[in-house]
Formats: C-alpha cells, sequence, structure tokens
C-alpha cells in the first residue's frame, strides 16, 4: 500500500492500535487501557507507516488521536521497550531513535490536519504525539509530561527541542524538558499548549465536531497550509512570503476556490470537494 496514490484507508485493519472512520476522518485510539495505552516497538513501527500512507489516502481529510479508559498514553512500555534498549548497541539503539523520530517526520508530513483530544496521562512518547499533533484538546483532568530526563535520557527526544519552545516558549519547555514534571491542563491551556479544555464527557465528540468542521473545508488547501506551517519554520520572512505567495497561487487554481467564489456571488455557503 504504501506509495500509491489514491490510497483507501477505511478499511485499514493495524494490529497495535485501534482505527476507525467517522466520515472522512480518522480515529485512532492506542489500544492497552490497563496499561494506561503504552508504545511498543511494533506500535511505534505500525503507526509510522500508517502516517505515511496517509499522504497518498483519498479517503481521510482529518486524524483525530482519541483516548482509552481515560488515558492518552503512557509512552513508551517499561518491559517491551525500556528494558530492551538497555541490553543494545549503539547500532540498535541509533535505529530505535530514528524510527520514533521517523514516527514524528511522517506526522508533520502527513497532508492531514491531525487533532490530539488527552485526557489523564499523555506522557513521554504520548506527550510527543500531542506535541506533533496541530490541535491540542484536553480534559482538566490531562497530565502531560515529557519525562525522557526521569529515565535517565535528554529531553532532546523526537524532535521536542525543536517544537516544544515554539508552542510555549523557551523557558517554559526548558523547564518541563529538564525537569520532567507534569504539565497541567490548567498550565497547558494558558501556555498555549491547549487550544481548549473540555469535559471528560464530552471531549471525543467535541474533538470530532471539530475534525469534521475541518473536512468540509478546503482540504486541498489545509494540506498547503500544513506543508508552510512545518516548513516555514526554517525560513527567512521574505522566503516564507515568497513561499506563501507560491503555495496561493496553486490553491487559486483549485475548483474549491471557484466554489467558494460563485457560492458567495450566490449568496450560498460553498460546498468544498477537496479538489
Amino acid at each position: 500500500m504504501t506509495g500509491m496514490v489514491g490510497t483507501k484507508m477505511a478499511e485499514l485493519k493495524p494490529q497495535h492500535f485501534l482505527w476507525r472512520m467517522e466520515g472522512r476522518v480518522a480515529v485512532i485510539q492506542l489500544d492497552r487501557p490497563e496499561r494506561k495505552n503504552p508504545l511498543t516497538f511494533e506500535s511505534y513501527a505500525e503507526l509510522r507507516d500508517t502516517f505515511r500512507d496517509l499522504v497518498y489516502a483519498d479517503d481521510v481529510d482529518v486524524v483525530v488521536f482519541v483516548p482509552n479508559g481515560g488515558n492518552f498514553c503512557s509512552g513508551g512500555d517499561v518491559h517491551d521497550i525500556i528494558g530492551p534498549l538497555v541490553e543494545m548497541d549503539m547500532k540498535g539503539l541509533l535505529a530505535f531513535t530514528r524510527m520514533t523520530g521517523d514516527f514524528v517526520k511522517a506526522m508533520l508530513n502527513c497532508g492531514k490536519p491531525i487533532i490530539s483530544a488527552v485526557d489523564g496521562v499523555a506522557v513521554g512518547a504520548g506527550a510527543i504525539i500531542t506535541m506533533a499533533s496541530d490541535i491540542r484538546l484536553a480534559t482538566p483532568q490531562a497530565k502531560t509530561a515529557f519525562l525522557f530526563t526521569r529515565v535517565g535520557l535528554a529531553g532532546c527526544d523526537m524532535g521536542a527541542c525543536a517544537m516544544l519552545p515554539r508552542i510555549i516558549g523557551q523557558g517554559r519547555a526548558a523547564e518541563l524538558l529538564y525537569t520532567g514534571r507534569s504539565m497541567s491542563a490548567e498550565e497547558g491551556e494558558r501556555w498555549g499548549y491547549f487550544n481548549r479544555l473540555i469535559p471528560a464527557e464530552t471531549l471525543e465528540a467535541e474533538a470530532l465536531k471539530l475534525a469534521q468542521q475541518i473536512a468540509s473545508g478546503p482540504t486541498f488547501a489545509h494540506g498547503i497550509t500544513k506543508t508552510q506551517l512545518n516548513q516555514e519554520w526554517s525560513m527567512g520572512l521574505d522566503q516564507a512570503i515568497e513561499a506563501e505567495a507560491q503555495a496561493q497561487a496553486i490553491c487559486m487554481q483549485t475548483q474549491d476556490f471557484s466554489r467558494a467564489y460563485h457560492a458567495f456571488v450566490g449568496k450560498q455557503r460553498p460546498v468544498f470537494e477537496g479538489n
């Protein structure tokens, strides 16, 4: 399936996480609630491959991560991942850290907006999934921790030192990455990490409502927006403005742009089709 234009994701049957479609919204749920949904070598790899395939999916417009059993994700499984890592040589360790980084790169480059709906624990790699998402919603009970230093590692895991400061600021990111402490939901909202806080009983419904709203928009243009949000990190202002001029000119060639114009003239609401 990988690399095929027009890939259909609706029938995906992953082995290591739950997947369902709500219209053109894909919903992902880690599925080990008794352990607060930790990741394994296999689930990392399957998630990486899934997001790589999403680049070519023409039946998915938005992706939503949702919690399971009151928790989002407890990070890498202590027994299934951390234990084996202690015994690996440098070649094996680097293969693992590159694989986890490839998962984040696949999220950033999948061309689809990603929403994380966070409840309970989102720590370690679970926190990274939320960080690499475009939009983050949370319950007041959410606890987010980049706790790598707590297991004797650096805070620079899976892009955290590059991405987290851009979301919440250098000083706040430095504190979280040095101490490994939990960021409360209230802090996360105040610092701009979470877009808003939502009661647990309505979190998933609100996340899906937002996802459906985004999916009803000009989805080709949304893919351009995601690309520019990521690529302009490394651009100067003149380069960014030129890149946006070219990107917008591309969008002006779409049928959705024409649909919006004719709907406006006809005093109607545009119906976008993503082309």
